[in-house]
């Protein structure tokens, strides 16, 4: 990704112009502590895009039954992984909440009620990521779950309902990862640069043209492109944060992948901004 390209793209953009879009390929937790290609990317996209009023991220990490907002003042830091150095379980990311937004985040949604959450807080699908970009931690962040028990087409379609939020300063991130097998990951290759099986590296591609030639459906009814796919989406909880993504694609965006590396054969850190 060009970030300078984007920069002049979105230097124009005004406190009623709409929000870019991202998903964001989070990958290890370690990212959020580590200095890499990935996380200065993330450093960098934040300091050339628009600034938020607020940032609504949707986690592979936070899947539920119902759909629910974080709506509390001071969301707490969650260390959701194990058999990580100790300095990753210290991290703190206190950004704050906005219990405001929560609730208009609610009022947006009709297709399902939306409980205001009091207990989650942001699990490392989302402060790994944001405390590169946003590193003083004065941008107020919400997380919404994934309600797991809903198909893909669900995910999408409730997205849409989100598009208000665009228009009002919130930048929407999806964090998960399009290609996510761990069973399959090569331990041993971690450390080769852009190391991805074959398989891996078609249906990245594939899930690239879709995204941009606009064709959603494919990629909703992701089970159809192939056995390829059924290595790379062996559960879906990292592929649906990015049908939120999808969801909020308007005609007019410009695409722009980032990040776009293979990660131990079979994981992908591809990431994208629609603006």
């Amino acid at each position: 990704m060009n970030l300078h390209t984007l920069k002049q793209t979105t230097d124009a953009l005004g406190a009623t112009d709409r929000m870019p879009v991202l998903f964001i390929g989070h990958g290890s937790p370690m990212n959020g502590i580590e200095d890499n290609v990935f996380s200065q990317n993330w450093h960098d996209l934040g300091k050339e895009l628009p600034r938020p009023t607020a940032v609504l991220v949707i986690s592979a990490h936070w899947l539920t039954n119902g759909t629910h907002v974080t709506a509390m003042d001071h969301p707490q830091t969650i260390h959701d992984f194990r058999g990580f150095p100790r300095e990753l379980f210290e991290v703190e990311y206190p950004a704050p909440g906005d219990p405001a937004l929560a609730q208009e985040t609610k009022s947006l949604i009709h297709s399902t009620n939306v409980g205001l959450d009091h207990d989650w807080g942001l699990d490392h699908g989302t402060w790994s990521i944001v405390r590169h970009m946003y590193p003083e931690a004065n941008i107020p962040v919400l997380q919404l779950s994934i309600d797991y028990a809903k198909p893909a087409s669900y995910h999408y379609a409730l997205a849409k309902e989100l598009e208000a939020l665009r228009k009002k300063g919130v930048l929407i991130i999806g964090s998960g990862n399009m290609v996510h097998n761990l069973r399959m990951v090569a331990w041993d290759r971690l450390q080769e640069p852009e190391f991805g099986f074959d398989w891996a590296n078609e249906i990245n591609e594939t899930f690239k043209k879709h995204i941009r030639q606009h064709e959603h459906q494919a990629l909703i009814e992701y089970e159809r492109l192939g056995p390829a796919v059924r290595l790379a989406i062996p559960t879906p909880d990292h592929y649906y944060p990015l049908l939120y993504t999808l969801g909020l694609q308007q005609k007019g965006d410009d695409v722009r992948f980032f990040n776009d590396k293979a990660v131990g054969g079979s994981l992908t850190m591809t990431s994208v901004v629609l603006s």
